[in-house]
C-alpha cells in the first residue's frame, strides 16, 4: 500500500497564511499539516508516500516523499492532481489524502483494510464538528447517503434537509489498481474541459451515476479539515485543552 497527498492547490481561503507557501505547510500545534498526515500514514505502516505539488512546489522538495507535479494546478481541480500520480495508482493500492486535513491512524488502517476497489472515509458524527466550524452547519454540509451495504448512493450536493446527510466525507480515499482502471476509463471519456473542472465530490457522484461502486468507511475518532483561519483556531484550542492528545502519539 502506498499513499498520495494532494497538495497542488493554493488554499486562498487561508488568506496570508498561504500567500507564499503551500497550504499543507500551515502549522497546527507547532508542526505543518503535512507532518500530521505523514505521521498517521507511517504509523499505519505506509512508508511509500508521494506528494502532488503545484503552488510553490519547490517548498515540498526534500521532504522524504516522491513528488508528482500538476503544472496546470491553477487551471484544474483536485481530480486532475490525482491523475498526475496515475503511475502509482495503476501499480499498487493507494491511500489518497487531501493536504488540509488531519486524521487518526485508525482511519488509515480501516480504509486500507477495506476490500473494496474504491472507498472513502466519512464522519457519521459530523454535526458536532460542523456546529463548531459554522454558524449554520447546513450552509456548508453536503448530502451523503449510503445503502444497506455501505455503498455511497449520493454525495456532494447542497441541501437544507439534515435527513439527507448520514455523514460528511473527510478527504481521505483509497483506490486499488482495479479501481483506478475504472476511474481512468471514466476520465478518458470526458471532454478535457469537463475533466479540468471536476471537483472530488462531483467526480465521486459521477462515478456513482455510472454504477461504479464507491464504498464508505466510518471514522469515529477526532479529525479535522482546515479550510480557514477560524478552523485553525478551533483545533489549536483543542490541542491546548487536550482534546487532540491522541495525535501526539502518532
Amino acid at each position: 500500500m502506498r499513499a498520495i497527498i494532494l497538495a497542488a492547490g493554493r488554499g486562498s481561503r487561508m488568506g496570508g497564511m498561504t500567500a507564499a507557501s503551500p497550504k499543507c505547510l500551515v502549522p497546527l500545534g507547532g508542526r505543518p499539516l503535512l507532518d500530521w498526515q505523514t505521521s498517521a500514514l507511517r504509523a499505519a505502516g505506509i512508508e511509500r508516500i508521494s506528494i502532488v505539488t503545484g503552488w510553490q512546489s519547490e517548498q515540498l522538495a526534500n521532504r522524504g516523499a516522491v513528488t508528482f507535479h500538476n503544472s496546470r494546478w491553477a487551471e484544474t481541480n483536485m481530480v486532475m492532481s490525482l491523475a498526475s500520480a496515475a503511475d502509482w495508482l495503476a501499480a499498487d493500492g493507494c491511500i489518497v489524502s487531501y493536504s488540509d486535513i488531519f486524521y487518526p491512524v485508525g482511519a488509515v488502517r480501516d480504509l486500507a483494510a477495506c476490500s473494496k476497489d474504491i472507498a472513502i472515509t466519512y464522519d457519521p458524527n459530523w454535526f458536532a464538528l460542523w456546529s463548531r466550524r459554522f454558524a449554520d452547519p447546513l450552509a456548508d454540509a453536503e448530502t451523503f447517503k449510503l445503502d444497506a451495504n455501505g455503498r455511497v448512493v449520493e454525495i456532494g450536493k447542497r441541501t437544507s434537509n439534515v435527513e439527507l446527510i448520514e455523514g460528511q466525507y473527510m478527504g481521505l480515499l483509497k483506490f486499488t489498481p482495479a479501481g483506478w482502471s475504472l476511474v481512468a476509463r471514466f476520465l478518458e471519456g470526458l471532454p478535457p474541459h469537463e475533466r479540468d473542472r471536476l471537483d472530488m465530490t462531483g467526480f465521486l457522484q459521477r462515478l456513482i451515476m455510472q454504477d461504479v461502486g464507491v464504498y464508505a468507511v466510518p471514522v469515529h475518532e477526532p479529525w479535522g479539515e482546515v479550510d480557514s483561519e477560524s478552523d485553525l483556531a478551533i483545533y489549536e484550542r483543542d490541542i491546548r485543552e487536550g482534546r487532540l492528545r491522541a495525535f501526539a502519539r502518532q
